[in-house]
């Protein structure tokens, strides 16, 4: 398979993960599917690392590697398959972005998994970070409201987290392809155009 082909695999598999993780994120402000007040939603979610950091930060990544496929570059001092080398090359910044943002929503969603969340724990109405505490079984039992915050808080955080490591194991790939490219040459540019 031609690098540039594999570099659009990449970006294919990038785009429905980076649509997971914000509307994870999205889900983090109903806390247990409730509509609460702002002051009772866990901080951690204002972080914004699925939205943010494996949503917005990983699309550019993704487009740029959905191009590579496509790209027809006219070449630099008489080689053609120059232009091509140089997008691989290029790609490679752009993989290193994604990293970046995956890897800030993988620490935010391993802050908040070992935090666990905000919630009234035995009918005190105190949503201070005084009460927010480990996850753990008896944490379950504690958290009277929202109804079913740890599952929900739990369940979320970690699908961002295990989202954010396959994005940021994809953009190492492409790190790895796009050096490649850049060093070999993109293969269909020397089979004569013939898409492998």
């Amino acid at each position: 398979m031609c690098s540039g082909g594999f570099a659009k695999c990449l970006g294919i598999s990038l785009m429905p993960l980076s649509i997971v993780c914000v509307l994870c994120n999205i889900l983090l402000f109903f806390p247990g599917g409730t509509v609460v007040e702002k002051d009772h939603i866990t901080r951690h979610a204002f972080f914004l690392g699925g939205i943010l950091g494996s949503g917005v930060l990983m699309i550019f990544p993704a487009l740029v590697f959905l191009g590579l496929k496509n790209n027809d570059c006219c070449g630099c001092c008489g080689n053609e398959s120059c232009g091509r080398r140089f997008a691989m090359l290029s790609s490679i910044l752009f993989a290193a972005v994604g990293v970046l943002g995956a890897g800030y929503s993988v620490v935010v969603s391993g802050v908040a998994i070992n935090e666990g969340p905000l919630c009234l724990v035995n009918d005190v109405q105190n949503y201070s970070n005084d009460l927010v505490l480990k996850i753990s079984c008896t944490l379950r039992k504690q958290c009277t409201e929202p109804k079913d915050v740890v599952s929900w808080h739990l369940s979320l955080f970690s699908v961002l987290l295990v989202m954010g490591l396959i994005q940021m194991v994809l953009c190492a790939v492409q790190v790895v392809n796009g050096l490649l490219g850049a060093l070999c040459g993109d293969c269909c540019g020397c089979c004569g155009g013939v898409s492998i």
